[in-house]
């Protein structure tokens, strides 16, 4: 939902552009940069798609993450609006419940990710079993309670 409030905002602002008379062929590139950029960085080598959420209070975002040393760096899809850097003390791996296994069920054995943030509440990230050797990151030996994949 947030996404395609943001898409509306996004094509309000093109749409705009366009009134005040700012060329449709200039509109055009740089909606084109923008995709191609988020494209490029989803292409990265240790790219994480996921699900994040800075705390148990707010709402999952869905992104793509990346390590640098113990901060995750988060960026929102489809564009570039939501960003976020969370420092890292550990991460601890757990199951799904079936509520929270619902909500993703289009990943493909889906596992969460809990960081124990430096200054702050936990964030938790939930993404597909194969990014789990990803997801850990710098922490190479979480605390785990995920069984054999099925």
């Amino acid at each position: 939902m947030l996404w395609v409030l943001q898409m509306k905002g996004g094509i309000m602002i093109w749409a705009i552009l366009a009134l005040l008379g700012v060329p449709l062929w200039l509109c055009a590139i740089a909606i084109l940069v923008l995709v191609l950029r988020n494209r490029g960085l989803r292409k990265r080598a240790a790219d994480i798609p996921m699900w994040l959420r800075v705390d148990a209070k707010s709402r999952w975002h869905r992104g793509h993450g990346l390590w640098v040393h113990d901060v995750l760096a988060f960026r929102g899809s489809p564009a570039a609006w939501n960003e976020a850097l969370v420092w890292a003390t550990s991460v601890t791996i757990r199951e799904l419940t079936p509520e929270e296994a619902h909500r993703f069920r289009r990943l493909d054995g889906p596992v969460v990710g809990t960081l124990a943030v430096a200054d702050g509440p936990a964030a938790e990230v939930v993404t597909a079993r194969q990014h789990l050797p990803l997801l850990v990151g710098p922490y190479q030996r979480p605390t785990t309670n995920v069984g054999p994949s099925s």
